[in-house]
């Protein structure tokens, strides 16, 4: 073990990095676990963090170097001896810990005629790291090692085996083995030429009538029609059981329900006047639109993205890419991983369709009809979506004003000043 790694990586340096996850709690130490030679002077280091509430957590850190270690640049080779090790199904040892690397389809010959020049990490980062390797792979680095598969790789795989062509196909992926557990280490996925996000290319067009809306019509039908795709591939093999499709059964049903109704308790709790009153005078009739979500016997059960918005869509020459399938990371894994009914991720687009109108128009070109454009979309993403969207619109409304709630607590504890967007959403959903 490199005996210099933990001065250069302490609780100062961890504290600073944006993929840090816990900000939020006081972190009081850092310290080594753990150290893998990966190749030469290439190592793979596990960090653990402790906290003050006596909790710790373990991060996973690429370093190279000689002696001193440091977090890897491009150009020095690291991620490209990851993403070979993927390739050759590598299996390398720590002093307690071990890194095992998968591969699929043809990752070997894609990586072959790779040479350090050829990785590049991305600048945006969120809980994770992403490294461009030459042309066609993009390498993605589970920062937080948290016991179990993540979910994300979890249905890659499964989309890719399925056929599911509106996804990054699968390559490769590494696993961290310690104490008995296993954790999501890193996965390799096909790069997708790319113009942007979902949420960027809806709001270039919104911001250029009368052609940009109108193509965004037929763009936001298109999305409801790869959502359906999308769904009936996670429901193909339902004797998989972790990829179950079923009708949801009634004690499901009202757990849903009863998550509902503690969201927007939560949301309730979290507003400062004049909003809590605002909030307040819709509970009755936002609780009321939760009662569907326990009565609604023909719901579908299954796994589904969990996360779904317009920035989870990469816009393409040809359409659009759903990518991070991980769920929402403040939850935790073994949540992230439940089976749920398709129409919460049908809520969450309607929902992300909203914000990107009502961010338009406190910018956007006056005289332009937002709110029509609005209904107009719901109704061609709904239409093309069918299935259960159609035939289940109380279910939707529910899990919409659910997702609202969510929205509200998330704003007062990060954006104030947009507070007022998810309550007029459940405004307009309460009646």
């Amino acid at each position: 073990m490199p005996a210099r790694a933990a001065t250069a990586f302490d609780a100062g340096w961890l504290a600073s990095r944006r993929w840090f996850r816990s900000k939020q709690r006081n972190l009081v130490a850092v310290e080594l676990h753990d150290a893998a030679r990966l190749a030469g002077s290439h190592w793979l280091l596990v960090l653990e963090a402790r906290y003050a509430d006596g909790g710790d957590e373990r991060y996973l850190v690429p370093a190279v170097g000689d002696g001193a270690l440091h977090e890897p640049d491009d150009g020095e080779g690291t991620w490209l001896a990851m993403v070979a090790a993927m390739a050759d199904g590598r299996v390398v040892d720590g002093d307690g810990s071990r890194f095992r690397f998968h591969a699929l389809g043809e990752a070997g010959e894609l990586v072959s005629p790779l040479g350090p020049a050829d990785e590049r990490r991305l600048a945006v980062e969120q809980s994770n790291s992403s490294v461009r390797v030459g042309d066609r792979l993009m390498l993605k680095i589970y920062r937080l090692l948290e016991p179990g598969e993540n979910p994300e790789l979890e249905v890659s795989r499964f989309l890719t085996a399925a056929g599911f062509r509106h996804t990054p196909g699968l390559h490769g992926w590494a696993a961290a083995e310690m104490a008995g557990t296993s954790a999501t280490a890193a996965m390799l996925q096909e790069l997708v030429p790319a113009r942007g996000d979902g949420w960027a290319w809806l709001l270039a067009s919104l911001g250029a009538p009368p052609q940009g809306p109108l193509e965004a019509l037929a763009g936001v039908a298109q999305i409801g029609g790869i959502t359906a795709e999308m769904h009936a591939a996670l429901a193909s093999r339902p004797d998989d059981l972790a990829f179950p499709a079923r009708p949801a059964e009634a004690a499901e049903r009202r757990a849903w329900r009863e998550a509902a109704e503690r969201e927007l308790d939560a949301a309730l709790a979290t507003l400062a006047e004049p909003e809590r009153s605002r909030l307040a005078a819709v509970r009755g009739a936002v609780r009321r639109r939760f009662a569907a979500i326990e009565a609604d016997a023909g719901v579908t059960l299954q796994r589904i993205h969990g996360d779904y918005h317009l920035g989870q869509l990469l816009r393409t020459e040809g359409g659009f890419a759903v990518v991070d399938f991980e769920g929402e990371p403040a939850r935790p894994l073994a949540e992230r991983r439940m089976p749920a009914s398709p129409l919460r991720d049908v809520a969450g687009m309607l929902r992300s369709l909203d914000y990107a109108v009502r961010t338009v128009e406190r910018d956007g070109p006056d005289g332009f009809d937002h709110q029509g454009w609005l209904a107009n979309a719901r109704a061609a993403f709904v239409a093309a979506y069918g299935g259960e969207a159609v035939a289940h619109e109380g279910l939707l409304t529910a899990f919409e004003a659910a997702k609202a709630c969510y929205e509200v607590r998330y704003e007062a504890s990060n954006r104030p000043d947009w507070t007022w967007l998810p309550l007029e959403a459940l405004e307009r959903l309460a009646p």
